[in-house]
């Protein structure tokens, strides 16, 4: 659950860096993984020192990572936002199972792979009748930090978010030997570059490696080819 003390915010400046300000606490996360390769935990790797505001490279070039050191002038960086401004549940599409619902936007997904254990999270939702299939479901769509899947409780009809405080945690993603993305936690306002704010969410995943194509979110571009995520596609749909 977010804090609604904390006064966090991020800006988007045009073809340029995301400016954070609000003192909000910048750390490493790693994707823990288990003996299959498999997603299935966060480790804490360390606190980035930062102060009250700070600006994040949103280009994927500066020689400062995290932070912006100015190459995105220098490179011609194009940050054009082309992502959705719809919320969340205007696109998502639901999968409806035994005890759990599941809602989805293909478009968020930054390919983390929380949900791909025990025949994926499709699969456990549909025999959520279970108690370790839900178990896991839930704790799947808790994991995926991009948002893009919401695990919902039938009986009360709420999701089952994980509870944040604001914050901000690089990836790493070890098994693919690269920096992933910018996991936004606590429901940290975000305004674009034309000054309209998107939809606050909980949790989400914005590009750090200037490769995205639904910037200003991840799509998993920090290490896939184009093939690569039209067969990644093609699994879900």
């Amino acid at each position: 659950m977010a804090d609604e003390k904390a006064k966090g915010r991020i800006k988007i400046v045009k073809n340029g860096p995301y400016i954070v300000s609000g003192a909000v606490p910048l750390m490493k996360m790693v994707i823990g993984t288990d003996e299959e390769g498999n997603s299935y935990n966060w480790h804490s790797e360390e606190i980035v020192p930062c102060g009250e505001t700070y600006t994040l490279c949103r280009c994927g070039q500066s020689k400062n990572k995290p932070f912006c050191d100015g190459t995105h002038g220098e490179v011609g960086f194009d940050g054009t936002e082309i992502a959705s401004r719809k919320s969340y549940l205007e696109e998502a599409v639901e999968t409806e199972g035994f005890d759990l619902n599941l809602t989805d936007v293909w478009s968020l997904c930054d390919h983390s792979r929380f949900c791909m254990r025990a025949g994926g999270i499709r699969k456990l939702i549909a025999e959520s009748e279970n108690p370790e299939a839900r178990e896991l479901a839930i704790q799947q769509g808790k994991n995926c930090p991009s948002g893009r899947l919401v695990v919902w409780d039938k009986k009360t009809g709420k999701p089952l978010e994980p509870e944040f405080e604001q914050s901000i945690a690089m990836v790493h993603d070890p098994v693919k030997d690269c920096e992933g993305p910018m996991w936004v936690r606590g429901g940290i306002p975000i305004e674009s570059a034309d000054g309209t704010l998107y939809e606050i969410r909980n949790r989400v995943t914005l590009c750090q490696c200037g490769k995205s194509e639904n910037k200003p979110f991840c799509d998993g571009r920090h290490w896939m080819t184009p093939e690569e995520k039209r067969d990644w596609k093609a699994k879900w749909e």
